[in-house]
């Protein structure tokens, strides 16, 4: 069955998870994509679901491969998949797979542990070469173009949570899966 026209078939979208790291000033975790030129190539954790993975365990697997963070609280999450196309040109793994773009659940995550639990090198494929603390708003100027309405979206989705004191959304009870 084809999707409704102007719907997004979402299979035709890699399934992804992506994790917005705030600590307790409100900041977010920003990463510099290692072997990528700039100045467009900070982004936030993110990486692809194993079938039958649920999508917050999925979630806390990437943000501690990618960053080495284990500690953290839950905060809240994106409703539905949000999704982004690779652009035309593009070349890589995923495109040779067939995959059109990413189809993405976000969840927003407070890190409460210190900033020397982050350890780039915690897993053997190394996302990033770089991290810091940015304002959220921030991240829409240095991440790559074609990831930009997505992470408009997200910011959208999370902004209340630069407010250290923002109470958190009800955690799920049941597991989510891809």
């Amino acid at each position: 069955m084809s999707p409704p026209t102007g719907a997004v078939d979402l299979q035709l979208y890699r399934p992804n998870v992506g994790v917005v790291l705030f600590n307790g000033q409100g900041r977010v975790w920003l990463g510099r994509r290692i072997n990528s030129p700039g100045p467009h190539n900070w982004q936030f954790p993110q990486g692809g679901v194993d079938r039958d993975e649920d999508l917050l365990q999925a979630a806390r697997r990437e943000l501690q491969e990618e960053t080495g963070v284990v500690s953290t609280a839950w905060l809240g999450r994106t409703q539905g998949w949000l999704t982004y196309d690779f652009p035309e040109g593009y070349h890589g793994a995923k495109i040779a797979r067939g995959w059109r773009g990413q189809k993405q659940v976000w969840f927003a995550l407070r890190f409460t542990g210190e900033d020397a639990e982050v350890n780039l090198t915690a897993h053997r494929h190394v996302e990033f070469d770089a991290w810091r603390w940015a304002g959220l708003d921030e991240a829409i100027e240095v991440v790559i173009p074609f990831k930009r309405a997505s992470y408009a979206q997200v910011i959208g989705a999370f902004r209340r949570f630069t407010d250290p004191d923002a109470p958190p959304d009800p955690e799920p009870t049941s597991p989510t899966f891809a």
